[in-house]
């Protein structure tokens, strides 16, 4: 069940197999080699020349920045402004295809568990599978984010 419509939600008001759709947000040449100088300074991500001649044969953003954008997108959509504690770390992240300048990525977030603390009743955990597509509708990357909730 995909929702468009973002609700704020606490732990106990996810469903498992509910799907949340984000925006979508356009990289420019400068946000990838930006991000990349500060956290990932390959040089396929910050050289033109050494791009041109790499797999890529371009530059290409970070797939760190890839994970940031996707997680970014749905944190602004505001579902979990009210519950959010924090997260407990990323599992199985992938990356599929390379994103470039002029690219524009969304996220579909699908909620794979939802796990009530037995010591904190008023919390737990929902383990979310992101998927980030380009505007091709093309895979790009996805993680699972273990998210801290209050219920």
């Amino acid at each position: 069940m995909k929702n468009r419509h973002i609700n704020l939600k606490s732990l106990s008001e996810l469903q498992v197999g509910e799907v949340f759709e984000t925006c979508g947000y356009t990289l420019t040449q400068a946000d990838i080699t930006t991000f990349a100088f500060s956290f990932d300074p390959q040089p396929f991500h910050i050289d033109e020349v050494a791009a041109q001649q790499s797999i890529f044969g371009g530059i290409i953003a970070s797939g760190f920045h890839t994970i940031a954008i996707c997680f970014r997108l749905f944190i602004q959509s505001g579902i979990f402004a009210r519950s959010s504690l924090g997260g407990t770390g990323l599992d199985e992240v992938r990356w599929y295809a390379p994103v470039r300048s002029g690219d524009t990525l969304s996220a579909e977030v699908e909620v794979v568990k939802v796990i009530p603390s037995k010591s904190k009743e008023d919390r737990g955990v929902a383990i979310l599978q992101y998927r980030g597509y380009n505007q091709r509708r093309e895979l790009v990357v996805s993680f699972y984010g273990n998210h801290y909730l209050l219920r």
